[in-house]
């Protein structure tokens, strides 16, 4: 049994990332899934009538770039990939009503963790429209993986980070929509725990901004960094290969006191 005390909680994630499988799903992982991408639509949908949504498209207007995935509530208009997850991703959570990861281990004393779907959504589905071709089943495996990581993320840390004055939705959530866009990508090995390394370095999102605009922009700019640190990651871009649980990484920087599991159980 890979056990933390010989494997990184970095490395166990990448061969998880890379080696799961379509089949591998549990029905009810699928089942549930296909319910999460149909709420995730409605929500963009809806957060296409907010003023926030519509200064991110201006925004996104005048960038410009390569056409790789259409822009939210613009028509044809095809914006770069993290473009578009930036504006899906703070379409989606522009209301709060996007669906949550609740504990009921008794030391996650708020209970809700994070919003997960929408960062590892978004994602994928920019991510999917740039390759061009690619199948259902890859665009809900790429989904349920980010997903998956994203919420063991959260819970790991205990509600040490939340307290901090971190928002876990815009900060955990670009580790969701890195490893969707990755698993998309076919990222592997060194090169796919850089790209978890980059994304470490770019989550960001403080509850100070909670009850404006920039609050669901934390979701977006979630999705929108995790795609690029993906992309930059095939290129060849470097980061460390520990950077979850390695010296001065994600989890004793923002989370000094992390769930951990012992012989007999949780600790």
């Amino acid at each position: 049994m890979v056990t933390a005390a010989t494997t990184s909680v970095t490395e166990q994630a990448v061969r998880f990332i890379e080696t799961v499988r379509f089949e591998d799903l549990p029905a009810e992982a699928v089942r549930i899934g296909r319910r999460c991408v149909l709420d995730g639509f409605g929500l963009f949908v809806a957060g296409c009538a907010e003023e926030s949504i519509r200064i991110l498209v201006e925004d996104a207007r005048d960038q410009g770039g390569r056409p790789d995935a259409l822009l939210l509530g613009a028509g044809d208009v095809m914006v770069p990939a993290p473009i578009a997850a930036r504006v899906l991703g703070t379409a989606g959570h522009a209301h709060d009503w996007d669906d949550t990861q609740v504990s009921r281990d008794p030391r996650h004393q708020y209970g809700l963790l994070t919003h997960p779907t929408i960062p590892a959504l978004a994602a994928a589905l920019v991510m999917s429209q740039r390759l061009r071709e690619v199948s259902g089943r890859d665009l809900m495996l790429a989904f349920l993986v980010g997903f998956e990581v994203e919420c063991k993320i959260s819970e790991w840390m205990l509600p040490e980070h939340y307290k901090r004055g971190f928002h876990s939705s815009g900060t955990v959530g670009t580790f969701g929509a890195c490893v969707a866009a990755a698993k998309l990508l076919g990222l592997r090995g060194d090169m796919l725990a850089r790209a978890l390394g980059i994304a470490a370095s770019m989550a960001a999102g403080i509850r100070v901004n909670f009850g404006s605009m920039t609050k669901p922009l934390h979701v977006g700019r979630a999705a929108e960094n995790g795609v690029t640190a993906a992309l930059l990651a095939a290129r060849g871009f470097t980061a460390d290969r520990r950077a979850l649980d390695g010296p001065w990484g994600f989890f004793p920087s923002t989370a000094p006191r992390p769930w951990r599991r012992s012989a007999s159980g949780p600790a």
